[in-house]
């Protein structure tokens, strides 16, 4: 009996091993190696570092606000949602009120304060409204976070991230079929008081069907940038060549570059290239940019809190990342094996 229970974890320690091999680089071992290394990693479902052995998130349970940190199962692998399933059993309510940074930064998501659009403080979104699983064939149960409106995280003062003119890129692995027009669900750079300080003063990804502001062709959704008083999908309020890209997880990102140059790219986040959806100018009257250096996530710069939308990762790098770096990481988020639970 001793033998066939050793036997047993010695196997599944094994799959896990060879399933999220440590030696194989992440989106931030690979950013690193092109010279642009993270200055914030940002997953409910995995490591974004091969050494990465730390928590990813927390949560806080209904029944007694007792909390837990959810960490990795092996370096550099999936997150932990045993632990969560079980410290979340017996009908208790869960909300994930932290999401760890994984560099070295240190640059953590909290619950996001009042801000000058939305005047309370964010919730928190459901930790087990959104199992997926993850890895070769659906191996690994894992949990992203959902965001259902009046839910978003911030952290106003960072450390290393992209202020004024500074160049940077910035991902996020999204759900291609939850979004909607509100305003905004953005993981990125935003103001550091929570208000909407002008044109140039936020540099975030976004990822809906808002067409207020500015637009791609078609009927959305988009990948655009938030800028702050304009959502672009190039450097006109309607650009045609921004196409959406259909599919049920999806990659996208901005390439916000020094000077007056700035990309947008996407692209099945479970097979495939990305797409580059725009590269050039920005629109007139953001640049230079005037970045402030907090971190958002499901919101706009001034707590806009309205957007729906689903996240599963995303990275800012120091500096303007190149394409074969870009290309790498999308390659890694295709291995990750992205996909839904299955009833």
């Amino acid at each position: 009996m001793a033998a066939t229970f050793q036997l047993g974890i010695f196997f599944t320690v094994l799959s896990i091993t060879m399933m999220m091999d440590s030696a194989h680089a992440r989106p931030c071992d690979i950013y690193a190696k092109y010279g642009t290394p993270c200055v914030a990693a940002h997953s409910t479902v995995r490591a974004l570092f091969a050494q990465y052995q730390g928590p990813l998130y927390t949560v806080q349970r209904s029944s007694d606000n007792a909390t837990r940190d959810i960490d990795v199962l092996a370096p550099g692998g999936i997150a932990n949602a045993a632990a969560q399933d079980a410290f979340c059993s017996n009908g208790a309510i869960c909300t994930v009120i932290r999401i760890y940074d994984q560099s070295s930064y240190k640059n953590h998501l909290g619950l996001a304060p009042p801000g000058g659009a939305a005047h309370h403080p964010d919730k928190g979104v459901d930790a087990s409204r959104a199992p997926i699983r993850v890895g070769r064939d659906g191996t690994f149960k894992a949990y992203a976070a959902f965001f259902e409106g009046g839910m978003g995280y911030r952290i106003e003062n960072t450390t290393g991230v992209a202020r004024g003119d500074e160049p940077e890129t910035l991902y996020m692995v999204t759900d291609g079929q939850h979004y909607n027009g509100g305003c905004c669900f953005d993981y990125g750079n935003a103001e550091s008081n929570a208000k909407d300080t002008g044109a140039g003063s936020m540099e975030a990804v976004y990822f809906g069907n808002s067409s207020d502001w500015g637009k791609g062709g078609g009927a959305g959704p988009w990948i655009m940038a938030d800028l702050e008083n304009g959502l672009w999908a190039g450097d006109q309020k309607v650009n045609p060549g921004n196409l959406p890209i259909m599919a049920e997880f999806i990659t996208a990102m901005v390439i916000g570059r020094s000077g007056n140059s700035f990309a947008l790219k996407g692209g099945d986040a479970t097979k495939g290239n990305l797409t580059v959806l725009y590269d050039g100018a920005r629109p007139p009257g953001y640049s230079p940019m005037r970045k402030q250096g907090s971190i958002i996530l499901g919101i706009g710069g001034d707590n806009s809190d309205w957007a729906v939308g689903t996240f599963y990762e995303g990275c800012i790098t120091k500096g303007a990342s190149t394409s074969e770096a870009d290309d790498a990481v999308q390659a890694d988020i295709v291995a990750a094996g992205y996909g839904r639970v299955k009833n």
